[in-house]
């Protein structure tokens, strides 16, 4: 798998840059990569042949493993939450996207799905797919954590803010163990709820961070007619896509924080895109069917 992290970040105003993950690898993208890497290797090491993950119709995640797994020659599994999707495949981006990698998928109920952190749970797993190297939803754990530090480099000190979206809270954690004192670590959770934190926790060495709450728009996979026109004319400005779950809410969130005069004078933000691109086609067919504008 032939992947490169060497961009240099793009000035978006005299106050934000944009650090391009999303350029990373056309499928294995930004912060996917990243959390990614390690657990890779690992698998290799343990001379696994097979990678057995858990995710939604739409999971960035799901479609990062089944491309990875399909490039390093990993056999690949894919659990995914709701039982209803087994015959939506083809009509499904994401799941068509993993299923032509080769990833094999079992759907479960949202009832089941709720055990797969449970060591019963991953024994059934075993007992039905043999032997495997299990990776969270979402990929977080240590050696994801560890990749996720790897994000800011020694170019990335100038920057007083630096701005991610969270999902499971893998990624700010990494950014938030990688940051300099003087830095500020600012995440924009796609879901309801401050669950989170205590998810980060977890993982997070520093103090130097706080979550931004207000920019969700009711929720993970939720999006309104100002969030969608904001993403069209960010990429018809600045020629970078956004996408609708997790970047295009961070993106609009930094924005309204500037006008609300929320980062000092001459401070300097730096926002991570971490790709999801893929998520684009699911949301679009969503838009389209509710006879909403769509992502450009």
């Amino acid at each position: 798998m032939i992947v490169t992290s060497d961009f240099e970040n793009i000035k978006i105003n005299n106050q934000v840059y944009l650090k391009p993950e999303y350029l990373i690898h056309p499928y294995v993208s930004g912060n996917k990569f990243r959390k990614l890497k390690y657990n890779l290797i690992e698998a290799k090491r343990l001379n696994k042949k097979t990678l057995l993950t858990f995710g939604g119709a739409y999971s960035n995640h799901i479609a990062a493993v089944a491309s990875a797994g399909k490039n390093l020659g990993f056999h690949t599994i894919g659990i995914i939450r709701g039982e209803e999707l087994t015959s939506k495949i083809e009509a499904n981006p994401t799941l068509r996207f993993a299923n032509s990698c080769g990833m094999q998928l079992k759907f479960i109920s949202r009832q089941d799905y709720k055990l797969k952190t449970e060591r019963n749970f991953i024994e059934k797993l075993n007992a039905e797919f043999g032997d495997f190297y299990c990776i969270p939803e979402g990929g977080t754990n240590d050696l994801a954590i560890k990749g996720c530090e790897e994000i800011l480099l020694q170019a990335d000190h100038e920057y007083d803010y630096i701005c991610c979206s969270i999902g499971t809270g893998g990624t700010i954690a990494g950014l938030i163990n990688a940051a300099l004192p003087h830095q500020n670590v600012l995440g924009f959770p796609a879901l309801k709820g401050n669950f989170l934190r205590e998810e980060i926790l977890k993982f997070a060495k520093n103090k130097n961070w706080q979550l931004i709450t207000d920019y969700h728009f009711d929720g993970y996979g939720k999006t309104d007619a100002q969030l969608i026109a904001f993403i069209n004319d960010f990429k018809k400005k600045y020629d970078i896509p956004l996408d609708p779950i997790y970047t295009g809410k961070m993106m609009f969130g930094i924005f309204d924080l500037i006008e609300k005069g929320f980062f000092p004078q001459n401070s300097k933000v730096l926002a991570i895109h971490t790709g999801g691109l893929q998520g684009i086609e699911g949301m679009n067919l969503k838009l389209k069917q509710q006879n909403k504008a769509l992502i450009v």
